[in-house]
């Protein structure tokens, strides 16, 4: 969702620690097709500029805290952790009530099994129950982390599948069997269907399947990562991020960190398309990262996360477009990482990702901010 992800967030920290970024650097000041620029720092917080975003309240504070997603009734949102402080030694699934919570000072409800490494929960219709990704049926420990040998990767473990808990993180049902990456579920806003990414055709596709697990059918065909996909709010279009390698040395180089279950996530642009994947649309040609996108309310923008602009990696802020690749603007300033935006279903808040306030550490926590259009 995704996991870098959707995707791993301990990676992502990592790329921008090793750029030596400042948790709090004054934003520097660049101008977008609406006339709209960013300024210095205005908060800890909150910086000038961040005009879609009012009474941010920051929701943890330790670890790497990422892809919070909502319950259908704006309630509750569930999300990935690592933070040692609440006892795991990677991500596991929390969950916690928007309104009344104290994860600041004590640890959430965790709703995976504490084994095994997970990613992208998400709520089912009803909001009792989740579905998420595990290793753990690959075993009980924590699986291994890429060799840095290798450069800026993404591990796509094949031990990876999706499994629906209820909020006392009881496993009620598994459903994904096959061998192979099977990951990054999200659910539509009808509650009818789940869009997921998987190997099971032999590169990294996203599928669609009915609630229950039922008729699997794939959606991208396009040799590439496509990853992180999310449903517009009519349950009838789907928005993702894509690696699509063109050229032979690209293509070759991603097939061979494919057959070792891996990824190179630092060239990847945002797509649409129907459920059933026709009338298939590339929305950013910006280069560098553009990635975890997120329908607007209104359906007809997207909201993600983007590096396009630097040089250095970092720093990676939130930006709106349009669905045809317009009106791009600049909605965090953020001197290192925001990312992993959600709308609540009814439009009025956001929760995000952000190394905003974080002390100098390398902690991601959570946000979240009341929308303004």
């Amino acid at each position: 969702m995704k996991t870098l992800f959707k995707f791993s967030i301990v990676s992502v920290v990592a790329l921008l620690v090793s750029c030596k970024g400042n948790s709090n650097p004054e934003a520097e000041t660049t101008t977008y097709e609406d006339g709209a620029s960013g300024a210095t720092k205005k908060s800890e917080l909150q910086y000038d500029g961040e005009f879609h975003l009012t009474n941010i309240r920051q929701l943890t504070n330790g670890g790497d805290n990422a892809e919070a997603y909502f319950s259908f009734d704006n309630s509750m949102a569930v999300f990935q952790s690592n933070y040692d402080g609440w006892g795991v030694e990677c991500d596991q699934m929390f969950y916690f009530n928007i309104e009344d919570n104290n994860m600041m000072n004590e640890k959430p409800q965790m709703v995976s099994t504490g084994k095994g490494r997970t990613t992208c929960a998400y709520f089912l219709p009803g909001d009792t129950t989740i579905i998420y990704a595990s290793t753990h049926l690959g075993g009980d420990k924590c699986p291994p982390e890429p060799s840095k040998e290798q450069g800026y990767v993404w591990p796509i473990y094949d031990t990876y599948d999706i499994f629906v808990a209820n909020l006392k993180g009881e496993i009620l049902d598994t459903l994904t069997t096959n061998v192979g990456y099977d990951a990054e579920p999200t659910v539509s806003p009808d509650g009818k269907k789940i869009v997921f990414t998987s190997t099971r055709s032999g590169d990294l596709e996203l599928w669609t399947m009915n609630i229950d697990g039922s008729d699997k059918r794939q959606v991208t065909t396009g040799l590439g990562y496509d990853g992180g996909a999310f449903f517009s709010p009519d349950s009838k279009k789907l928005v993702f991020r894509s690696s699509r390698p063109k050229t032979d040395e690209e293509i070759k180089k991603y097939k061979e960190l494919l057959a070792q279950g891996l990824v190179m996530p630092s060239d990847m642009e945002i797509y649409v398309c129907n459920v059933d994947g026709s009338d298939l649309q590339q929305v950013t040609k910006l280069g560098n990262a553009n990635w975890a996108p997120f329908f607007h309310p209104s359906g007809e923008k997207i909201l993600f996360s983007s590096n396009h602009a630097s040089e250095k990696g970092f720093p990676f802020n939130l930006y709106l477009i349009n669905l045809d690749g317009t009106g791009l603007k600049q909605v965090s300033y953020d001197g290192v990482f925001d990312a992993f935006p959600m709308f609540s279903p009814d439009g009025k808040k956001l929760i995000f990702s952000s190394n905003r306030n974080n002390g100098g550490t390398r902690n991601t926590n959570l946000f979240i901010a009341d929308w303004k259009d």
